[in-house]
């Protein structure tokens, strides 16, 4: 983990425009297992090339939810992580059979930046292995106790993974540049270490978001977007019934 003194000037120096968070740096390991529904998505380009990674998270035995940027030709999907390092802790390693990117995804403007993967055989829930709920907030205020997490890399755009899930709190703000489609935060330390695709979790430790895109502004803060949950649910929901009824 790099000290959040040190991860501002890394920010301020790379991020000259808006990039999709591959990466994000900072925040503190999180307890064991205490965000079950975490999911490390691998991308393979070339069945067999070197992977890259995302972050996710378990809508329920058969889906997991991600960044629409994050899209590949083959998919698998981890879940019961913690350590990465670690393979006697009951982890769950499943192919996708199948990438739903947002129909209206645009790649250019950012936008729609949500994709459900169904799994090719479903989870196995347990302790280290749950879905989370996604929340339906209709009231006009923002939510509260907001954080994100994941195993991104630790330095900006080098270096490895984590070896554990990390976490970090945000705060969400109003601000006429952040779309009525998003949750939008603003820090001078960076949101923490994770992935793309990643859930933000709020009030009541349901999934508000999902981590999707940053950039720097001039005065030197680093503002990030969060595709709000509760503005995909009908697209969520009809897309889960695609797939479960496709032959």
């Amino acid at each position: 983990m790099i000290p959040s003194k040190l991860v501002a000037v890394i920010l301020v120096l790379a991020l000259n425009h808006e990039v999709y968070t591959e990466t994000v740096i900072g925040g503190r390991v999180a307890a064991p297992h205490s965000r079950p529904y975490m999911a490390l998505v691998e991308k393979d380009h070339q069945n067999g090339s070197k992977k890259e990674y995302c972050g996710g998270f378990l809508l329920s035995e058969d889906f997991v939810m991600t960044a629409a940027h994050c899209q590949a030709k083959f998919f698998t999907v981890r879940l019961g992580l913690h350590d990465v390092h670690q393979h006697n802790d009951g982890r769950q390693r499943i192919r996708v059979e199948q990438a739903f990117p947002h129909k209206y995804y645009n790649k250019t403007l950012k936008i729609n930046d949500v994709m459900i993967l169904k799994l090719k055989s479903r989870a196995k829930l347990n302790n280290n292995v749950q879905p989370i709920a996604l929340a339906d907030w209709d009231d006009k205020s923002l939510p509260k106790s907001c954080s994100v997490s994941g195993w991104g890399r630790t330095k900006w755009k080098e270096g490895t993974m984590s070896d554990y899930l990390m976490e970090l709190n945000v705060t969400l703000i109003n601000s006429g540049w952040c779309d009525q489609n998003l949750y939008c935060s603003e820090d001078k330390t960076g949101l923490g270490n994770g992935d793309s695709g990643g859930p933000l979790v709020c009030e009541d430790k349901k999934a508000f978001g999902v981590v999707s895109t940053c950039y720097k502004h001039p005065d030197g803060r680093l503002l990030c977007k969060f595709p709000k949950i509760q503005n995909h649910k009908d697209w969520i929901t009809s897309t889960i019934k695609k797939a479960l009824t496709k032959v």
